[in-house]
């Protein structure tokens, strides 16, 4: 998973007209006191004692979700737990700046009513009263830094164990959005991924409890994006349904800029994808990178061969392919997104997979299928992305609908479903990519909390594809990081002798891929992976890297750096890229932005960076020279300042703007 803002939200729900209950028909209703009738039923039939599981990311309700939530702050002996993750809130300015760029933004993507979760604001705000409890598996990026009340109540949990992990903390109530196409029939569209499992589980719990003990109400979304596979229930799969006017806008997610930094580490993911094989990716601009190199390596194969002879890889070639994808990719990942609209689109995202073995080991030998064109070219446990890709997946044809197949997570993130022997045969030589934050030098990597054991994200399904890697012969993990990061004017490694907070170990290292390279950790001794490591490292950590594996016994005294890794510096980078004529844009796949808000949201990082230097945010302040940039200051109110403060702010962006002038592409 992606990146995602850490804003701290505060604002309260926006009433409008919802939608009626029914149980196998809807019947119109036009105000929020039909949410709170559903409120009531909910604790006729449950109790007062509520354990509200939510969907991951898109499918919550939000306004039925901020009804139950009012009703717990109203009455305080009614016990409320709510156990999520991802709970997406729009991000919110800090400084008065920050407002004037992302308001215009904010308003493009989600428009000026949309639902913001009440519980979020006041957890995020510490205010979240007694009888209230927010429990998460995964956060937004960043999201729960610094906020004690979401650290302590936070699951560290498979993506897999979820809906056990649901039902051990007694889970009675279950509120999600679904969708209805015109058939009249119910899909979890964006969210099967936990619901079915739970529902499969509390048909054969162990421990005793039943379907029966749960209130599950389905609230049709008219705009969401109906898909077909496990994610469609029959009609009694919810004890109510909640049909809605559309006025819960679907949360689109912003296309974030990629870096030269980012390219080069997508460029090297994208040899290591074998034609004919399996794909899983995440979601963030290190995945857009990967996903425009293969896009590239398709339609503008000999460009993309130039940037191969730039870039030599011995690890690679053994790996994947450099060729186009004549055979083509089936894809199979927890998150549906953006990246695989663009490869269908490209005709790469092409391989079919059937759900007969005898059909699919047919199909794996080259042999022309029977119900060819009836298979599978995707299949996923959750979908989110852009705008674009929700208008993507609602255009599709009722034919090439059926391509695209969403399943609960036990079967998108294992192989230990019953059926071990065709999941294998559909994803062979899949390539199970994901990002991590840091990694050891002995393989083992960090992707979701920091030293002191703080959560930044999740583990989510990271370990579950990590794992299922190894169980399959021709599988491999691929785990993309820099190999650098910048803050406030400082570089630091991403590649570290030891960190305390691990998220996959080091038993389990395979392919790690840097901006430098990519490192065969798979069945190598610590030296061998330890080198391996050092050969993709930033040139100015190497020998830090080095000494300490050293004197930890590691690494052979007599080794010495070979002088080609020296040249693993970022000025290398961008020679080799213009050597090979490699296109790197910011924004491979267009941009939620206009041209002025690409170029100020670079030059305001860089001003919220220099502000830790009073002495150099007066000198650039004098540099700057406001004439030169009148429409992005314009965008800003800055082009007439009305006070001395904005007379100084708009040196700041000016100088700003001349200084990360070449960051956009």
């Amino acid at each position: 998973m992606a990146r995602r803002g850490r804003e701290a939200l505060d604002e309260h729900d926006h009433p409008s007209p919802v939608g009626g209950l029914r149980r196998g028909g809807a019947r119109p209703m036009s105000d929020t006191g039909a949410l709170d009738a559903v409120v009531d039923e909910i604790i006729d039939r449950v109790g007062r004692r509520l354990v509200v599981g939510l969907p991951l990311g898109l499918g919550k309700p939000n306004r039925l979700v901020n009804a139950l939530y009012r009703r717990a702050r109203q009455e305080p002996d009614l016990e409320l737990e709510i156990v999520t993750a991802l709970s997406l809130d729009p991000p919110r300015p800090r400084h008065w700046l920050e407002a004037r760029l992302m308001e215009p933004i904010l308003d493009r993507l989600f428009g000026d009513d949309y639902p913001r979760l009440d519980y979020l604001a006041d957890a995020r705000a510490g205010r979240l009263p007694d009888n209230v409890r927010l429990t998460e598996f995964y956060f937004q990026s960043g999201a729960a830094l610094g906020r004690p009340s979401l650290q302590r109540h936070y699951i560290s949990a498979n993506y897999t164990h979820v809906a056990r992990d649901l039902v051990d903390r007694g889970v009675n109530v279950v509120l999600q959005l679904v969708a209805r196409d015109a058939d009249g029939r119910i899909s979890l569209a964006c969210n099967p991924d936990v619901t079915l499992d739970l529902m499969r589980r509390l048909a054969s719990d162990p421990a005793g409890r039943s379907r029966s003990e749960l209130f599950a109400v389905g609230q049709v979304h008219p705009a969401l994006p109906f898909l077909p596979g496990d994610a469609v229930v029959e009609a009694d799969f919810f004890d109510r349904v909640v049909e809605a006017d559309p006025d819960q806008r679907l949360f689109a997610l912003p296309r974030a800029p990629v870096s030269l930094q980012d390219h080069a580490v997508g460029f090297h993911a994208s040899r290591l994808i074998a034609d004919g094989g399996t794909l899983q990716i995440g979601i963030g601009s290190l995945s857009d990178a990967l996903v425009h190199s293969l896009v590239q390596r398709h339609g503008e194969n000999a460009r993309y061969r130039s940037a191969v002879d730039a870039f030599p890889s011995a690890e690679s070639a053994a790996l994947g392919d450099d060729g186009p994808f004549a055979l083509g990719l089936f894809g199979a990942s927890e998150m549906f997104m953006d990246g695989f609209m663009h490869l269908y689109r490209a005709g790469i995202l092409t391989r079919e997979v059937f759900d007969d073995l005898s059909e699919m080991r047919r199909a794996n030998a080259g042999v022309t299928v029977e119900s060819a064109g009836r298979g599978a070219v995707m299949e996923g446990g959750f979908y989110l992305g852009s705008s674009d890709f929700y208008a993507f997946l609602s255009e599709l044809d009722p034919e090439a609908r059926e391509r695209f197949r969403m399943h609960g997570v036990s079967r998108i993130n294992q192989l230990y479903g019953g059926n071990e022997t065709l999941e294998i045969e559909q994803r062979r030589h899949a390539r199970f990519v994901n990002t991590c934050m840091m990694m050891t030098a002995t393989g083992a990597a960090v992707s979701d909390g920091l030293a002191d054991y703080q959560v930044v994200s999740g583990v989510g399904g990271q370990y579950n594809f990590v794992a299922m890697a190894h169980a399959m012969d021709d599988g491999r993990s691929v785990l993309m990081l820099r190999s650098t990061r910048e803050k406030n004017g400082r570089v630091s490694s991403n590649i570290v002798w030891q960190y305390p907070h691990l998220t996959i170990p080091r038993h389990l290292r395979d392919l790690v891929v840097t901006e430098y390279g990519i490192a065969d950790l798979r069945g190598r001794t610590d030296e061998e992976c330890i080198q391996r490591m050092l050969s993709i490292t930033d040139a100015r950590f190497q020998d830090e890297v080095a000494e300490q594996a050293r004197r930890a016994g590691k690494l052979d005294p007599a080794w010495t750096i070979p002088d080609a890794w020296r040249g693993n510096t970022p000025d290398r980078l961008v020679e080799r890229f213009e050597q090979a004529g490699y296109p790197v844009p910011t924004y491979p796949f267009g941009s939620d932005f206009t041209g002025e808000e690409q170029r100020l949201v670079p030059a305001l990082q860089w001003v919220k960076e220099r502000s830790q230097n009073e002495l150099g945010l007066v000198l650039d302040a004098v540099r700057g020279r406001p004439q030169d940039h009148p429409d992005e200051l314009a965008r800003l109110g800055l082009d007439r300042p009305r006070s001395i403060g904005e007379r100084i702010m708009a040196r700041l962006v000016a100088r700003g703007l001349e200084r990360t002038a070449g960051q956009l592409r």
